[in-house]
């Protein structure tokens, strides 16, 4: 009688495992005691929206398998979870729907854990971290304190970027072509005082931590670019009639003899040269600077400015030029001052031509000079004793004579500009500081006093008057307000309320003011997986033995278009971390992979066009298990794979053959079966750990499914008196292959078929099955054959022989439809072992 197969019902199936393994808490290692740790982690959300969408569900089940085959592995897995809930995005979100943010998070933050748990990852729910909660951002303030100690965070007023739209100014790495990267906004630039992190002292580390990470190659070289080492020089260019010198940076020391003129930043000019200028040309100076304050970044590409009426004199050769102050010219790149070199320069020569200034070709070059800039290699000429020298051949010749020379040194210039941490925001961390108007006048301060215990040198701002709040008194509690949207003012809302601000000075006891910013969110983020193992310890950050045993993180698993927020910021903090004998690494992912972005009907999706895909529905209607699979199957986990409602029906298909498969009765099976069961069982074996190894997950996936075709052809082929483990041997292995994939389905079979009675152990705590090398070799190989170059046939081979030539060639020859094309002996035999025999006639 035919065993009946019971119902697969994914509901009933998915709900219990996910309340029992909640219940046993068997996702919760011991944090200190395991043996053999292994940190695997997920970027954790933001909760900027009412739920997780099928993108999130990508990425999280691309981690959450990996995590259960290192389980599988024998290693003690840790993968926490939680929430970046603070920040612009969240803030953002609570405004579109016109509720508090802290009511807001409350229900969403609810959401997404029921989501996580419905896809059956296998997070470890005691040890969940919320960057919004005061037990985790007064070590975030924390934080703030030991880099304000150490001497890299500073304040100082700069011209900096500013989203009109989410009412605040944003960090350089947050603008993408001139636009806000969270709202799209056009970015405007505005005059502020702003707190500022010292990334840049760690622009070289950086760059050299890249050679001990293994990291996706897209965000080492989009982390490699936006940090933009330059190598060039420092030249010295003399103010004519006064004593004073401008110094210019330039990767093109070798076109100085063509400079005709010099451009200056505004803001370079009003700091620098205010007591140089005439005062009609103070008042010209004003006003362009107003003219051009809310001008557009796009905008900004006409060459405006104007002559300051002053010269400088170039050191190469004497020639005094005019200097013109002009916005094209940033503040944040090199020193605020560019030598024109109009031929050679495209910026340089639309400027000289709006301004009719001589143009000097020092690169030959078959060009026309007064049509465009020529930017390439050549000899160089009208240039002295340079003439004749190649560039850039002689590069390092030219940066040694003008050493020599005195007109200048070696140097290098960096994209990289500090991280600007301040917000103009409510949702956020309140920065821990102080300012006290009688130490300032006093010319007191904690640096003053204490100095930077990793940067001495302050002398590039006034620090009088600012103290960190002691420690002892964080967290700097963010009060609950009722206005608490942004205004645009430049100030946030906590500036509106003095029973916040109004504080005593922790050094003199004089009335003080609290700072009434808070910290960019990125902050918050740059050092949760320091948290995450240490949970429930309130007296540090990060436990020493703990951090440690776990840190630093084996597997993060992330998106790329963190690459230069989020990644970097969290390798700098960690190398402060590092200097400041608070951890014992400097590299906190070693290992990052990088997802791919998954796409919905071959479009990217979005609200607008509607094809957002909600994971709730398909749970609801395909189970969770299927939703894994179809997502993990539709390509590669670093590519674009599209979400289609037809694939995930036809997956759908496929897991209810694996049930009815894995629930089938006992098939007996002669010697040959059994033996191609068995090579059949390795292989599959083999493909499926190293495809997982290398998250192709998708290749995985479909060798699982020639599996299945194979051992469903088999039911029919019972043998009287043959045998029966081989095949129960198989859907076992089956069993703890699907267990990363689908590991509710796999839960329950193994269960119901494998497990001791009474004694509950999980199928993902049971070792992952090992291949034998002897079996994976196919015993017939398959050689094409080919005359002059063109197929003639395929022949089958014992793999053992597969790489004797003599044998291979003989077999081939006794093919008749190989022998009909030799008609003389071939004058040369090409043999590739087990892959190609070409006879050439």
């Amino acid at each position: 009688m035919k065993q009946k197969t019971p119902k697969y019902d994914h509901r009933l199936i998915e709900e219990k495992w996910q309340k029992r393994w909640v219940e046993e808490k068997i996702f919760s290692p011991d944090i200190k005691n395991s043996k053999n740790p292994f940190y695997n982690l997920w970027m954790f959300p933001y909760p900027s929206a009412e739920g997780l969408h099928a993108g999130h569900a990508f990425a999280s089940t691309g981690s959450d398998i990996y995590g259960r085959f290192m389980r599988m592995k024998g290693k003690d897995v840790f993968q926490p979870i939680g929430y970046d809930s603070f920040g612009i995005h969240s803030e953002n979100y609570a405004l579109k729907i016109g509720e508090h943010p802290q009511a807001m998070l409350a229900r969403t933050t609810k959401h997404y854990e029921e989501q996580l748990k419905k896809m059956g990852h296998g997070y470890d729910w005691t040890r969940t971290v919320t960057t919004s909660n005061p037990g985790y951002y007064r070590w975030t303030q924390w934080l703030f304190v030991q880099l304000f100690k150490a001497g890299l965070a500073y304040q100082k007023e700069a011209e900096v970027n500013f989203c009109p739209s989410c009412k605040t100014v944003i960090a350089d790495e947050q603008v993408i072509a001139g636009k806000c990267e969270r709202c799209n906004s056009d970015v405007q630039k505005k005059s502020l005082k702003q707190w500022f992190f010292r990334i840049t002292d760690y622009a070289d580390r950086l760059l050299e931590g890249h050679n001990k990470i293994k990291w996706s190659e897209r965000v080492v070289v989009a982390q490699k670019n936006w940090i933009g080492k330059s190598k060039g020089a420092l030249i010295k260019f003399p103010l004519v009639g006064f004593d004073f010198s401008i110094e210019v940076f330039t990767t093109r020391p070798d076109t100085l003899f063509g400079v005709t003129f010099m451009v200056v930043s505004p803001s370079y000019a009003k700091k620098n040269l205010i007591r140089f200028l005439s005062e009609g040309k103070k008042k010209e100076l004003d006003e362009y600077i107003k003219r051009i304050q809310n001008i557009k970044e796009d905008e900004g590409k006409e060459k405006t400015g104007f002559d300051s009426g002053l010269k400088v004199k170039n050191p190469a050769d004497g020639k005094e030029v005019p200097l013109f102050v002009s916005n094209y010219v940033l503040d944040d790149y090199g020193t605020g001052a560019v030598m024109g070199v109009p031929a050679h320069d495209v910026r340089d020569f639309d400027f000289a031509k709006k301004h009719s200034l001589e143009i000097v070709p020092v690169i030959e070059a078959d060009w026309d000079f007064e049509k465009g800039a020529y930017d390439g290699e050549g000899k160089i000429t009208n240039s002295g004793s340079w003439n004749g020298k190649q560039y850039p051949a002689d590069f390092d010749f030219i940066l040694e004579d003008i050493e020599k020379k005195g007109w200048g040194k070696q140097s290098f210039s960096y994209h990289l500009r500090d991280w600007l941490i301040s917000r103009q925001r409510y949702w956020g961390p309140p920065i821990p500081m102080i300012y006290c108007p009688q130490c300032a006048k006093k010319g007191v301060s904690y640096l003053t006093i204490e100095g930077g215990s990793l940067r001495g040198d302050q002398s590039d701002w006034d620090s009088s008057g600012w103290w960190p709040v002691p420690e002892e008194e964080l967290p700097v509690l963010l009060p609950e307000l009722s206005d608490w949207k942004p205004e645009g003012s430049g100030k946030g809302p906590l500036e509106n309320h003095p029973e916040f601000y109004e504080t005593r000075c922790p050094h003199c006891g004089a009335l003080a003011k609290r700072e009434t910013d808070v910290s960019d969110t990125f902050l918050d983020s740059s050092w949760y997986f320091l948290r995450y193992p240490s949970v429930g310890i309130d007296s540090v950050p990060f436990d020493a033995d703990i951090t440690q045993k776990w840190l630093p993180v084996d597997l993060y698993f992330g998106g790329a278009e963190h690459s230069v927020l989020h990644l970097m910021y969290a390798r700098f903090i960690t190398m402060v971390l590092y200097d400041l004998k608070l951890i014992d690494f400097d590299e906190p992912f070693p290992f990052f992979f990088a997802h791919g972005l998954m796409i919905k009907d071959g479009a990217k999706m979005s609200k607008s066009r509607g094809n957002v895909v909600n994971p709730d529905s398909y749970i609801e209607k395909f189970g969770a298990d299927t939703l894994r699979l179809y997502l993990m199957f539709m390509g590669p986990m670093d590519g674009y794979p599209d979400f289609r409602d037809e694939g995930i029906e036809g997956m759908n298909r496929f897991v209810r053959r694996l049930w009815r498969l894995l629930n089938s009765g006992l098939v007996a099976l002669d010697e040959n079966l059994s033996r191609e069961i068995r090579i059949k069982m390795h292989q599959t074996i083999k493909k499926v750990t190293e495809d997982i190894e290398r998250f192709s997950y998708n290749t995985a996936i479909a060798q699982i499914m020639v599996f299945v075709n194979f051992l469903e052809s088999l039911q029919g082929q019972a043998f009287k008196g043959g045998k029966t483990k081989v095949w129960e041997e198989a859907i076992r292995t089956l069993t703890l292959l699907l267990a990363p994939f689908a590991p509710h389905l796999a839960e329950e079979i193994w269960q119901n078929r494998f497990a001791e009675k009474g004694n509950y152990k999980s199928v993902h705590f049971e070792a992952w099955p090992s291949f034998n090398p002897k079996l994976v070799v196919e015993e017939k190989i398959r050689i094409p054959v080919q005359v002059n170059g063109k197929l003639r046939s395929v022949i089958e081979v014992d793999s053992d022989k597969a790489g004797n030539r003599a044998f291979v060639v003989s077999l081939a020859r006794q093919d008749v439809k190989v022998a009909k094309w030799i008609t003389k002996e071939p004058k040369k035999i090409v043999f590739v072992a087990g892959k190609l025999l070409n006879f050439v006639v």
